[in-house]
């Protein structure tokens, strides 16, 4: 979705070379508003819990699609924090640390997803985000191609060559 209109003075956003690409920009002559359209960093958390990591599945999600647990980076959060609020809020469950996997461009969304393994204890209570869980036991667990799947596959290699 392409913002239309300028976050400065409410006119309308117009295609425009800026800085040697294609960019939304104000149309207003004094105004220099600029859409930069950047990625948005996106935490996302590989939740092991007894032998197995947490998949969920958003209410707008269909049936059959679960994923690791993500949320936005608020403003003045650190990623670790951010990931540990996001596994606190979904699944209602306290962690103590974060382990950093890796940074994932989602050019899809437009998202630069950083990605991070916790480990848990503790009862699940889903939030209303959620409609279900599913414990995939680790030795099961098989990477997706896209989003947050490159993560998965990153986290099982390097568990493998530690074990």
């Amino acid at each position: 979705m392409h913002a239309k209109f300028c976050l400065h003075c409410g006119s309308p956003l117009q295609t425009a070379e800026v800085a040697g690409q294609t960019r939304r920009q104000c149309s207003a002559a004094d105004c220099a508003y600029v859409h930069w359209d950047n990625p948005i960093p996106v935490v996302a958390a590989i939740v092991e819990m007894d032998g197995a990591v947490i998949l969920a599945r958003n209410r707008a999600w269909p049936e059959q699609m679960f994923g690791l647990i993500t949320g936005f980076l608020e403003k003045g959060e650190t990623p670790e924090a951010a990931v540990l609020r996001e596994v606190s809020e979904e699944l209602g469950l306290d962690t103590p640390t974060a382990h950093f996997i890796g940074y994932y461009p989602f050019f899809e969304m437009n998202q630069l997803l950083l990605a991070f393994h916790v480990l848990a204890e503790g009862e699940i209570v889903l939030n209303e985000e959620l409609a279900a869980i599913k414990r995939v036991p680790v030795e099961r667990l098989k990477p997706w191609t896209i989003g947050t799947g490159p993560a998965v596959r990153d986290w099982l290699v390097s568990r493998r060559s530690t074990l």
